[in-house]
């Protein structure tokens, strides 16, 4: 349930990969976002300049949200976001890590919402390729996400600004996040030294609310091949993640994967990661 009114119900955050951000517009996926009951949407995979971004947002029943954007410096590539009913208290692209700057792939904005001070992140990491250039860029993110992460966690114990970090991971981390894990050993996504990153997040000061709220598994998936059947047979990847440091992690109530009823009714590849905290 939706609170117009951030500090008596709840606080509630939307991921999801929208795979170009005017696709999802033709498919309905900004009416299904508007009518999610979320107070703060986070998007990856954007795929547009921010004027495109904007116009199509003007245009659409999300015309009268704040929106932020982290463009990719490449036309047509990744670019991430974060759309709320109330304004940023501030806004960070650029967080002085050079493995994240600057590639529209991470962008954190700050709130005073109802369960407290918190930063709230949208983040795109590279799907990778093993033994090319993307997987050596996938790598360098991944230890400069390892920094700001570390960053987030010891502002929260300092000052109280919890964080949530959003988005699409591109990584499984275990067994139970991907239906066909054993033919995708080898592959970027399932990786060893991809997951070992996870594990030390998830060990550390940083929880997996899809996991911890989302029972032991196999699943649930975020996402299905457009290809073949793996959307019929559920034949999908967990990787799109929210992860909270500890006190709004206790305040995290339910985790909801919104994967559509049929496969003609998709907006995505990928479906949204629905989080409420009280």
């Amino acid at each position: 349930m939706h609170s117009k009114e951030w500090g008596t119900v709840s606080f509630r955050v939307v991921t999801a990969n929208v795979n170009g951000i005017r696709a999802t517009s033709r498919r309905g996926g900004l009416q299904w976002l508007a009518e999610s009951g979320a107070d703060v949407i986070c998007l990856q995979e954007v795929r547009a300049t921010t004027e495109q971004l904007m116009s199509v947002l003007d245009s659409s029943v999300l015309s009268h949200w704040h929106t932020q954007h982290a463009p990719a410096p490449e036309l047509g590539r990744s670019g991430v976001a974060v759309l709320s009913r109330e304004a940023p208290s501030a806004v960070r692209i650029n967080v002085k890590v050079p493995d994240i700057d600057g590639q529209g792939r991470w962008i954190e904005c700050d709130f005073d919402s109802g369960v407290g001070p918190v930063t709230v992140v949208s983040t795109y990491i590279h799907s990778g390729e093993v033994d090319t250039p993307k997987q050596v860029a996938k790598s360098a993110f991944l230890t400069g996400v390892d920094k700001r992460l570390a960053t987030l966690a010891r502002l929260a114990k300092r000052n109280g600004r919890e964080a949530l970090v959003c988005g699409d991971f591109n990584i499984g981390h275990r067994e139970v996040d991907i239906k066909n894990w054993k033919g995708n050993r080898g592959k970027s996504g399932f990786l060893p030294e991809e997951r070992a990153h996870l594990n030390n997040w998830f060990s550390g000061a940083w929880t997996d609310l899809g996991r911890e709220l989302g029972g032991e598994g196999p699943g649930p998936y975020t996402w299905w091949s457009w290809r073949g059947r793996g959307f019929d047979t559920d034949g999908g990847w967990r990787i799109d993640y929210q992860i909270a440091t500890s006190e709004l992690a206790g305040r995290a109530r339910s985790a909801v994967v919104g994967k559509a009823a049929t496969y003609a009714e998709r907006w995505s590849d990928h479906a949204p990661l629905s989080v409420d905290f009280r």
